[in-house]
């Protein structure tokens, strides 16, 4: 029996020059799969290992995590499709992305960030870099806002996945 292990992504260099729209995209899209070269070769166990006590920071959790923010960000509030907003939270646990990994599928897991990623930019491809909208706590924010934010959110997330991997077998990289 083979043991499943992350795929390999495919992982398009950051642009240099161009256009805004164009640069933004191709940025969020290379911390996407940044994220996923960090899993990659990975057991699902491996995925589940904990950076360091008492942190409870996952490769998996991350990915998880990641998950929704891309649904929420640019699907539920930028596009204002009707979605559950939580796909591993719940009002019992607001950080179940982070914290129930333990029995996750990590393939399944995965499957889904690596699905999610082209329906988030479907759902806001048509939309100028100026669209606004207001979030439940008042806030008005434009597209563009949204991609500044997952690129710094994935930027942040990415130097985490970068320690845990470090952990897990000692591979380090960009």
């Amino acid at each position: 029996m083979t043991t499943w292990t992350a795929p390999s992504p495919v992982r398009d260099d950051e642009p240099f020059t161009g256009p805004e729209r164009p640069m933004l995209q191709g940025w969020l899209d290379w911390h996407r799969q940044t994220l996923l070269t960090k899993c990659e070769g990975l057991t699902a166990a491996q995925l589940k290992t904990a950076s360091t006590e008492p942190s409870n920071l996952t490769l998996l959790g991350l990915v998880r995590h990641m998950t929704e923010v891309e649904r929420i960000w640019f699907r539920v509030r930028a596009a204002g499709e009707t979605l559950p907003d939580d796909l591993y939270n719940s009002k019992d646990n607001i950080d179940g992305d982070f914290d129930d990994v333990a029995d996750a599928d990590a393939e399944t897991n995965l499957a889904a960030f690596v699905a999610e990623l082209p329906l988030a930019d479907k759902a806001v491809a048509d939309l100028p870099l100026e669209h606004e909208f207001t979030t439940s706590r008042g806030n008005t924010l434009s597209l563009r806002w949204v991609y500044i934010h997952m690129i710094e959110e994935y930027a942040r997330h990415n130097g985490h996945a970068d320690l845990i991997r470090e952990r897990i077998d000692g591979a380090t990289g960009d």
